[in-house]
């Protein structure tokens, strides 16, 4: 049997507000997805597409999350690793090794290797981000409509001035990540 090599990527580590998203990912050799890479480089269109095609055609994927609870108490990085954990105990196939996004790894048994830019050079991690940023879009969409003057659906949880004014408006939700910096100052008004 080939090797299964999962793919890990996280979206969501800098937003005030929302679980921090993760997803992994086992393509299938014999089903290649052309034209793979970055989340961040495909607009939002594509990656629906993409996120369809990887849904359909990989051998596993699963998304794991972390709650602003989880990331208040063990903060954004362990929140993180938590996810990623997550995210490939919900693989179907337990794969033989891991490549993760970034600079650090899981405190796990997987082999596994931390890659900077992974998500531009192996496909697997691309098809994680991907499915990761489609999933966490989708959550600040669903936010937006719960919490519409909050304008969740066009800065996805991100600091930007319109959070900001926002947050000082109407005060902080309870899916607001009251560890972070700006959060806390608007409870401490």
């Amino acid at each position: 049997m080939p090797e299964q090599i999962a793919g890990v990527d996280e979206v969501g580590r800098g937003p005030l507000v929302g679980d921090v998203v993760t997803a992994a990912v086992i393509l299938d050799p014999a089903c290649p997805i052309d034209g793979l890479t970055d989340s961040k480089k495909l607009s939002a269109k594509k990656r629906e597409h993409y996120a369809e095609l990887i849904k359909t055609h990989a051998l596993a994927w699963s998304v794991g999350r972390a709650t602003p609870q989880e990331i208040d108490s063990l903060n954004i990085l362990h929140a993180t690793m938590l996810a990623m954990h997550r995210a490939v105990a919900g693989l179907d196939i337990t794969p033989d090794f891991v490549y993760v996004d970034g600079n650090r790894l899981p405190d796990w048994s997987y082999p596994s290797e931390a890659v900077v830019k992974g998500d531009s050079l192996y496909p697997q991690i691309s098809a994680a981000s991907i499915l990761a940023k489609v999933e966490r879009d989708n959550d600040m969409v669903l936010l937006d409509k719960a919490y519409p003057q909050y304008g969740f659906a066009g800065h996805k949880g991100y600091p930007t001035k319109a959070h900001f004014a926002a947050l000082a408006e109407h005060g902080a939700l309870p899916c607001h990540r009251k560890s972070f910096r700006p959060v806390q100052a608007v409870l401490n008004t």
